[in-house]
């Protein structure tokens, strides 16, 4: 069993297979050691697990378990490209979290530390990276969080 594998296990999480691309582009692609995954939304078994504004329709807890739904299926797409060898990962590098959000919503910060602190329990150290944390007003399929990733692999 690969170290990663081990982690995710004592974690009791597992990696979904890789969602199917909603439109015209790819879910992750590789330029040289850098790995560049699509917005991934929170799909959980075939459907969203979080449809709407934080926090009028979504609460911030329930938003953050989202986020960290989205970096499982970011990381299902680099399963993909990595032949599901994710012991490959060196460090994740950048997350860019998108929080659907009310006007007066001001915490997308605390919804981005789902995925921010799943990368940490998953990677360790490796798994510490720069983030942006953006509202917006709407998000793809009605989602509550959109999470793009940058990583490096060997």
């Amino acid at each position: 069993m690969s170290l990663i594998q081990q982690r995710l296990q004592e974690l009791d999480i597992s990696i979904p297979p890789a969602p199917k691309p909603v439109a015209a582009y790819i879910p992750a692609v590789r330029s040289g050691s850098l790995i560049f995954v699509a917005g991934q939304v929170p799909f959980q078994d075939g459907e969203l697990m979080a449809k709407g504004s934080v926090p009028s329709d979504v609460g911030v807890e329930k938003a953050r378990e989202a986020a960290a739904q989205c970096a499982l299926n970011a990381l299902a797409a680099v399963a993909g490209i990595l032949d599901g060898n994710l012991d490959r990962i060196t460090r994740i590098l950048r997350l860019v979290v998108y929080v659907s959000s009310d006007a007066d919503f001001y915490d997308q910060s605390q919804v981005a530390n789902g995925a921010s602190e799943l990368m940490q329990k998953i990677f360790g150290d490796a798994g510490l990276h720069a983030r942006s944390a953006v509202g917006s007003v709407s998000l793809p399929l009605d989602a509550t969080v959109l999470v793009e990733m940058t990583l490096e692999a060997e």
